[in-house]
């Protein structure tokens, strides 16, 4: 899968979703905003100029994103989470908007109310993709255009030269996800649950979490 397709998952089977800003004061604030469109590498929404959302975006240009497919349950579910820079693309893309998601006519009727509205773009950052249908789970990070700045790093766990083959860490780890037929172990990124359990048992301190 590639960029669009994390995307694609993101507009068309979560579309309503969670995204964070923070305030004046510091604080984080969430609210919940529908993905209008997507493309190779970026998504777009919409908001209302007169909104305390629509100024946080002007002011800091950067928003996190998270969503979840529905389903009977969470072992059916999909998540898609991007956090990255935005741009304020005005008023150039509402008509397209609205073709796309015909239920925003019942919202805002009228070209006129629709003057409130400005369209945003996502266009640099990362995303991770979760899929906990999958036995073992799937956990991807993919990239949204030249990926620069504070909080772009790519986090993840992984193991240094430092292992000596002990084996302690494999009884820890609940996705089995550590490949020990060499020394230094290796773990499966992809399917890793960032648990840490690794990390406290290992008694030489190879294995590591954070910013790789």
């Amino acid at each position: 899968m590639e960029t669009r397709d994390y995307l694609r998952i993101l507009k068309d089977e979560i579309h309503s979703t969670v995204f964070a800003t923070v305030d004046e004061d510091g604080l984080p604030v969430t609210r919940v905003i529908d993905i209008m469109l997507v493309d190779e590498d970026s998504l777009y929404f919409i908001t209302a100029k007169g909104k305390e959302f629509y100024r946080q975006l002007m002011n800091q240009r950067y928003v996190a994103v998270s969503g979840m497919t529905g389903g009977e349950g969470s072992m059916e579910k999909k998540a898609v989470s991007v956090r990255g820079r935005v741009a304020n693309m005005g008023g150039c893309l509402l008509d397209q908007v609205f073709a796309e998601n015909p239920y925003m006519a019942e919202i805002y009727p009228t070209r006129e109310s629709r003057r409130a509205l400005e369209v945003f773009r996502l266009y640099e950052g990362r995303g991770e993709y979760f899929d906990l249908s999958a036995k073992p789970i799937i956990r991807r990070s993919f990239r949204l255009g030249e990926v620069d700045g504070p909080g772009q790093q790519q986090e993840g766990y992984h193991i240094t030269a430092d292992c000596d083959g002990c084996g302690l860490c494999l009884s820890q780890c609940p996705q089995n996800c550590i490949d020990s037929s060499r020394t230094p172990y290796k773990i499966q990124a992809e399917h890793c649950l960032h648990c840490g359990n690794c990390v406290e048992i290992c008694p030489r301190g190879a294995a590591r979490g954070g910013v790789k």
